[in-house]
């Protein structure tokens, strides 16, 4: 980087593009390097680019392929989708690895920081893996192993691996974060990643619906929840997680109040000015809704087994109401939710910073 201020770290970020959670939970991440006054570059591609690109930008972002992967529609059809697609993702690790090679030369990079991309290490420039699942569910033991096994191969390759959960049994991701056996580098919890914060605010919506995925499950929930939203009298948000607008056709409801995208700022606000949250069960999603302690039903992306886990997990333990897709209706949902009985996610401080500020201090110290 020729412009590299004297003393200053160069970080690289690269989060995973299936959907935005991967890159919304790089967002704290990223606000705490510019906060220890370190240059941070993002590699990204797609939706997930002009996410950050719209959150930092000022930064430079660097086009990097993505891995394009395509969920089952149905949970039985998991396991086959993942393993068709093998070849593809290998692909992907093998181009980005080699990609990272000629950018750590060109910029200086310092460190690298990668959500879940299994090809950004490197084995002369300080990287850190980002995961909450260190157990891959497929729903089928076979697969599972294998996925694992594989996962494990790939984390092994880098410095340190960090989980965005909590150590121990009060935790959000079940057996997702904490399996068995862990991998052979260091392991740190950092607590639960989530870009915003808790303030007063007057109740401006009855029910906020926050889409979010990979298509063309984003699209199919949107349908219902439009088909729905016209025959609901109460205030409604709908923000649709299109960072690039696509067209959505107009309906009669002058209490719906729709966006294609909201920034962190904004949207922070929206849930918080919301009485009941309706969206996907994303872990990221997860995260945030606990941070702002919002009571919220959580509808699982069919074929997506790690979700539907997570809403097993988080239903069990009464933290959120969880329904399936196929069961959905907005009237009888909200009349569920409000049956429900929540209980609060009380959590302890997040450790992202320190560890983070540790990892920079080494560097610092061996350079």
């Amino acid at each position: 980087m020729k412009d590299k201020k004297i003393n200053s770290l160069v970080i690289l970020v690269a989060p995973m593009d299936w959907g935005l959670g991967h890159a919304t939970r790089c967002i704290p991440v990223i606000t705490k390097l510019l906060a220890y006054k370190c240059d941070v570059i993002i590699a990204a591609s797609g939706n997930v680019r002009l996410l950050l690109q719209k959150e930092f930008p000022g930064l430079l972002c660097l086009d990097l392929r993505g891995y394009n992967i395509h969920y089952a529609q149905k949970r039985r059809g998991f396991s086959f989708a993942l393993l068709a697609q093998f070849p593809k993702i290998t692909s992907v690790i093998y181009s980005e690895h080699k990609w990272l090679k000629k950018v750590v030369k060109k910029y200086s990079i310092d460190m690298i920081i990668s959500d879940n991309r299994m090809g950004m290490f490197h084995t002369a420039v300080p990287s850190v893996y980002i995961t909450h699942q260190l157990q891959i569910k497929t729903g089928n033991r076979l697969t599972e192993w294998f996925a694992k096994k594989i996962h494990y191969w790939f984390i092994n390759k880098f410095n340190e691996c960090w989980v965005p959960d909590n150590l121990g049994k009060i935790n959000l991701a079940g057996d997702l974060s904490h399996p068995a056996v862990l991998p052979g580098v260091p392991v740190k919890y950092i607590g639960p990643l989530s870009r915003f914060e808790k303030y007063p605010v007057e109740r401006k919506y009855d029910v906020a619906f926050i889409l979010s995925g990979p298509e063309p499950q984003r699209t199919v929930f949107e349908d219902l929840v439009l088909k729905d939203i016209e025959h609901f009298d109460g205030s409604i948000l709908l923000v649709r997680g299109l960072p690039e607008s696509i067209p959505l056709k107009t309906y009669n409801n002058a209490s719906l109040e729709i966006h294609d995208y909201l920034g962190a700022e904004d949207l922070n606000r929206a849930i918080l000015q919301s009485g009941l949250i309706i969206s996907r069960c994303g872990y990221s999603t997860v995260m945030d809704l606990v941070k702002l302690q919002k009571k919220a039903v959580l509808v699982p992306t069919p074929g997506q087994t790690e979700q539907e886990y997570l809403a097993e997990y988080l239903s069990q333990g009464k933290l959120f109401c969880c329904i399936k897709q196929e069961s959905f209706s907005l009237l009888s949902v909200l009349k569920t939710a409000e049956a429900f009985s929540f209980n609060e996610a009380v959590f302890a401080k997040e450790d992202y910073g320190a560890v983070l500020k540790e990892f920079l201090t080494c560097i610092r110290r061996d350079q």
